[in-house]
């Protein structure tokens, strides 16, 4: 096939995998269109952390002490909160927050002038990243996380490069934790990519392409790579006995060759 000529082709380990690829039809897009859902919200959550932290960032804000952004999603938009503990690390408090402006990707940041006990999920976001963190041994290079709803009441963590340079888009070294609703407990890691690819690409790039070699399906965070890509290209994953295009929208196919 022609796209090979013209991609860029790259080589990334997995460490841990399943048979989906090798099962029927029905179960195999049931499986993809899970991969496709919750890569579009870590795309969606990783806008958030973006342009929500630049507001941030905007007010010239203390750092000192605080811990981890945590993004979350209301019937009005995205709110990023910025939160520490106290100094005996019981009690969490609201220290910053950008909420979503009814303009698209726009925030508007404010301090908390009194830093108040956080409600809600904040406290289990807040120790599930902590988990995470913790446990992950990872390259020295920026890292953002994200934490998303999985079934069960439980949460989805997951941790991946950042970028170093506005034009190179980072593919692999990432993992997704599964952690308990209290943010107390690991209930499963699943490694999704290991070795980590920095990719540039030009106007005369058409595709791009990579493989799987430990597993033969796709993951979240190839949907991830696809939507934050510039420019925007489809992007072909070898995976097992399959090569699966994910499309600019975050579906999946699988390529008839």
């Amino acid at each position: 096939m022609r796209w090979f000529c013209i991609v860029v082709a790259a080589c990334l380990s997995l460490q841990t995998g399943n048979a989906l690829g090798q099962k029927n039809k029905v179960e195999l897009d049931t499986y993809l269109s899970g991969v496709t859902e919750r890569g579009r919200a870590l795309y969606a959550y990783d806008q958030a952390a973006w342009h929500g932290t630049d507001a941030f960032l905007a007010l010239n804000s203390d750092t000192a002490g605080l811990a981890h952004y945590i993004c979350t999603k209301t019937n009005t938009g995205w709110t990023v909160s910025f939160v520490k503990w106290n100094k005996a690390h019981d009690r969490l408090l609201l220290v910053y927050q950008a909420k979503e402006s009814n303009k698209p990707d726009e925030y508007t940041a404010v301090k908390i002038d009194a830093p108040t006990d956080v409600t809600t999920d904040l406290g289990p976001s807040e120790r599930a990243i902590d988990l995470t963190i913790a446990d992950f041994q990872h390259e020295r290079r920026p890292y953002n996380t994200a934490i998303l709803p999985a079934p069960g009441g439980d949460l989805y963590v997951y941790l991946y490069p950042g970028q170093t340079k506005d034009t190179v888009w980072p593919l692999g070294g990432d993992v997704r934790y599964t952690i308990s609703a209290d943010g107390k407990q690991i209930i499963e890691k699943r490694q999704m990519h290991k070795s980590i690819l920095d990719l540039e690409y030009n106007s005369q790039a058409v595709a791009g392409v990579h493989s799987h070699v430990l597993s033969d399906v796709p993951e979240d965070s190839d949907v991830l790579y696809v939507l934050n890509r510039r420019p925007s290209l489809p992007e072909y994953i070898g995976a097992g006995k399959r090569m699966f295009i994910v499309n600019t929208d975050g579906t999946i196919s699988v390529s008839k060759k």
